[in-house]
């Protein structure tokens, strides 16, 4: 995995926000909607967590698979993971 931003550093950051990125990669691969909260309660990681790493799951270097956003009213969504087979298959 390639995280970057200006906080970090390689090799404190690294191995925690892979397997972070893997527990709620994990998570969400069944395609059912969940919660931020759900989803904290599911993996014990806080919502800004999660919230980064569901970027992270668009993105081209890691698989640029579909994360849709669905609005349930005042301020509150669910998101849903679609993976992107053709790249699951070609890091295999």
């Amino acid at each position: 995995m390639r995280f970057n931003g200006s906080d970090y550093n390689h090799e404190e950051d690294n191995q925690r926000l892979s397997s972070q990125y893997w527990d709620l990669f994990n998570c969400m691969r069944d395609g059912k909607r969940r919660t931020l909260r759900t989803i904290e309660t599911i993996t014990g990681y806080p919502p800004a967590s999660i919230s980064a790493q569901l970027r992270h799951m668009r993105k081209v270097r890691f698989g640029s698979n579909i994360v849709n956003k669905h609005h349930l009213g005042k301020g509150l969504y669910e998101y849903e993971l679609i993976v992107n087979r053709k790249a699951e298959e070609d890091t295999k």
